[in-house]
């Protein structure tokens, strides 16, 4: 949710694309590729934004990290497979925390401060500033609030839709969702742990004026996390494309569809 994400895929030669027929938002024909800078950045969306901004604070401090362990010729699925764990039951804020001074509670926190971070609270000004202190460590809070006020600017809320408080139009909904697929310790010292999170990204406004309907996104979002003040927190984060799967066949939902499903499905608390 954070660059032109359209998704397409020429590895084989072939691309495969399903446009819906009429437009599912009642705009004009949808075009394989849009121009204008509010379609594209609706396309990228917020994490990308994000992503920047931190990395114009950081100005570095990207992390690598190749795996830890040693490649077989078997695939591994220890990394996603569920381990029985329980998750959480404490909020701050209305995000999980808690988690275990594990691998396992590292995995799981970084899960779900993606989730945060990937969510419309991201597009205000109070929401954001308290997800920052309850997610980052003090001195990345402090680092990264200026640089994510500006990026977060009334312009940008405009190209998004929204009003400069980080409202939508009325009869609209924006959307803005994480939905973390699997997860994978790159690096884990005890008080520090490199954590990825595969995930698809959910983007866009529902509404029946909405000329940039939702569309979705495949990302990595690696975590650097530290534990301190007995809970685990985010020192800083990298993000890269993919990968991503072939589209499927779908048939693209209306705009109504994609509102009632927003309010109607909430989200979970993911626990490793």
């Amino acid at each position: 949710m954070s660059p032109g994400d359209e998704q397409g895929y020429t590895e084989t030669g072939h691309t495969r694309t399903r446009l819906p027929d009429p437009d599912p938002y009642g705009g004009a024909p949808r075009r394989p590729h849009r121009s204008s800078s509010r379609s594209l950045v609706t396309v990228v969306g917020v994490v990308v934004l994000l992503i920047a901004a931190i990395a114009f604070a950081n100005r570095g401090g990207e992390g690598g990290g190749d795996g830890a362990s040693e490649k077989t010729d078997k695939p591994a699925t220890s990394a996603t497979s569920a381990s029985g764990s329980r998750p959480v039951e404490t909020k701050s804020s209305g995000v999980p925390t808690g988690f275990a001074h594990t691998e396992q509670g590292a995995q799981s926190a970084a899960s779900n401060y993606a989730v945060a971070l990937g969510s419309t609270g991201m597009f205000t000004k109070e929401s954001r500033h308290t997800l920052l202190n309850v997610l980052y460590t003090a001195e990345a809070a402090a680092r990264l609030q200026g640089p994510m006020d500006q990026a977060y600017s009334p312009e940008f809320l405009a190209k998004m839709g929204l009003d400069a408080a980080g409202n939508p139009p009325k009869g609209s909904t924006f959307v803005s969702r994480v939905i973390p697929v699997g997860t994978t310790v790159r690096e884990y010292t005890g008080n520090s742990a490199e954590v990825a999170v595969w995930y698809v990204g959910l983007i866009g406004m529902a509404g029946s004026t909405s000329t940039d309907p939702v569309t979705s996104s495949w990302k990595t979002w690696t975590f650097d996390l530290r534990w301190t003040d007995g809970a685990w927190k985010i020192d800083s984060e990298t993000q890269q494309d993919g990968p991503a799967p072939v589209p499927g066949d779908d048939k693209a939902a209306t705009s109504d569809e994609i509102s009632k499903a927003i309010e109607e499905y909430g989200g979970f608390t993911y626990a490793r």
